[in-house]
C-alpha cells in the first residue's frame, strides 16, 4: 500500500484474554481491511498466565501486522497501555481493551472525527450490558465525586477507547509520572477533543480483571493525581475540631466557675478522645496516600519492563533517561526489527 496513507496504530492492552485474541484479531480485520489507512496491532501482554504469548505469535505468522510486547509480569492496566502507547509508531493511535467489550467497529468513526481535524475522540460509554446497578452507581458516585474535587473535568462513562493523534500521544508520552489516570491525563493535555457514545457489549470470554479492591486503587490515583483536595478539607477539618474544642473548654470553665459544678462522667470524656484520635488516624491516611505516592515517583523505578517486543518497535521503547517509564530488562529480547 503507498506510503501516502497515514499509519494507524491500534494499541491493545490485555491479560489472561487467550480466548478473545483470535477473535478480536478477526474482528479488527473485518473492519480495518476495507479501508485505504495502513494498521499495525499492538498487544501488550501484561504478565499472562494463560497462553496468551502463545496465541499471540500463531497470529503474527498469519499476520504480520501484529505486533505484540511482552512484559516481564503484570504491571496494571494502565501500565500496559503506556507500554503500548510508547510502542506505537502510528500517525494516529487507537487504544482498546482486548476482551471486545470496545467494538473495533466503531474504528471507522473515530478516524472519520481525525480526519475532521480532532486530535484526540474519546468514547463515552452509555451502557454496559449484564452489569449491576451496584456498580453503575459506584461509577456515576466516583465521576460526580472526581469531577467535584478535580482539577479536570471528565465525563461519566469515560473509557479507555479513544484515538490520539501523533501529537497527543507524543506530549502523553512526555509526562513523567509513574501513578497514571490516563482518563484524567488526556482531557488534561488539551488539544481539540470530541466524543463518539457507545454501547459497551457483554466480554466475550473470561472475567473482568477489575476487581472491587482494583477499581478502589484506580480511584485512589485518580483522586491524588488530580486533587489536593483531601489534604486542604483536612485542613478546614482541623480548624473546626479546633473551635469547637476551644468552645467547650470555655463552657467548661464558666460552668465550674459561675455554677461551681463541672459535667461528670467518662462517657463524653472518651468519646472526644476516640472521635479526635480517628479523625488523626483518617488524616495521617489521607497525607501517607500523597507520600506514598511521592515516595514511588522519587524513586524513579520504571513503570514497566519488557520482556520481549516482537515486530518492529521504535526504539524509544527501550530508551532509557531521566523521565523514561519504560525499560528493558537486560536480557529483553526484540525480534523483527527492521535493519
Amino acid at each position: 500500500m503507498p506510503a501516502k496513507y497515514p499509519l494507524i496504530s491500534v494499541v491493545i492492552p490485555e491479560m489472561n484474554e487467550a480466548p478473545c485474541l483470535r477473535r478480536l484479531h478477526e474482528e479488527l480485520r473485518r473492519v480495518c481491511d476495507p479501508h485505504p489507512y495502513r494498521f499495525e496491532f499492538l498487544v501488550v501482554d501484561d504478565g499472562s498466565t494463560d497462553g496468551s504469548p502463545e496465541v499471540l505469535a500463531a497470529i503474527r505468522r498469519e499476520d504480520e501486522r501484529l505486533r505484540y510486547i511482552l512484559l516481564s509480569r503484570n504491571f496494571g492496566h494502565q501500565a500496559a497501555l503506556s507500554a503500548g502507547l510508547a510502542g506505537a509508531a502510528g500517525d494516529a493511535v487507537i487504544m482498546m481493551d482486548g476482551d471486545l467489550q470496545h467494538p473495533p467497529a466503531l474504528i471507522p468513526e473515530l478516524l472519520e472525527r481525525w480526519q475532521a481535524g480532532f486530535e484526540i475522540v474519546n468514547t463515552i460509554r452509555k451502557d454496559t450490558e449484564e452489569v449491576s446497578l451496584l456498580k453503575k452507581v459506584l461509577s456515576n458516585g466516583f465521576y460526580r465525586m472526581f469531577n467535584w474535587v478535580a482539577n479536570v473535568q471528565i465525563q461519566s462513562g469515560g473509557a479507555d477507547f479513544r484515538l490520539m493523534s501523533r501529537a497527543a500521544v507524543d506530549a502523553l508520552n512526555s509526562l513523567p509520572e509513574r501513578h497514571r489516570f490516563l482518563r484524567g491525563l488526556v482531557p488534561w493535555l488539551g488539544f481539540r477533543q470530541t466524543e463518539v457514545e457507545f454501547t459497551a457489549t457483554r466480554r466475550y470470554a473470561g472475567r473482568p480483571k477489575y476487581t472491587f479492591a482494583r477499581n478502589v486503587r484506580f480511584a485512589l490515583d485518580g483522586f491524588t493525581s488530580f486533587s489536593f483536595y483531601p489534604l486542604r478539607r483536612l485542613t478546614v477539618f482541623g480548624w473546626v475540631i479546633t473551635t469547637v474544642s476551644f468552645l467547650y473548654g470555655l463552657w467548661a470553665v464558666g460552668s465550674h466557675l459561675l455554677r461551681h459544678s463541672t459535667v461528670p462522667g467518662w462517657t463524653s470524656l472518651i468519646l472526644c478522645v476516640l472521635f479526635l484520635g480517628g479523625c488523626q488516624l483518617m488524616a495521617l491516611g489521607a497525607i501517607a496516600e500523597y507520600i506514598g505516592r511521592i515516595l514511588e515517583q522519587v524513586k524513579g523505578r520504571p513503570m514497566y519492563i519488557v520482556r520481549e517486543a516482537v515486530g518492529d518497535p521504535p526504539t524509544r521503547l527501550i530508551a532509557h533517561g531521566p523521565h523514561t517509564n519504560a525499560l528493558a530488562s537486560p536480557g529483553a529480547t526484540v525480534v523483527g526489527r527492521r535493519p
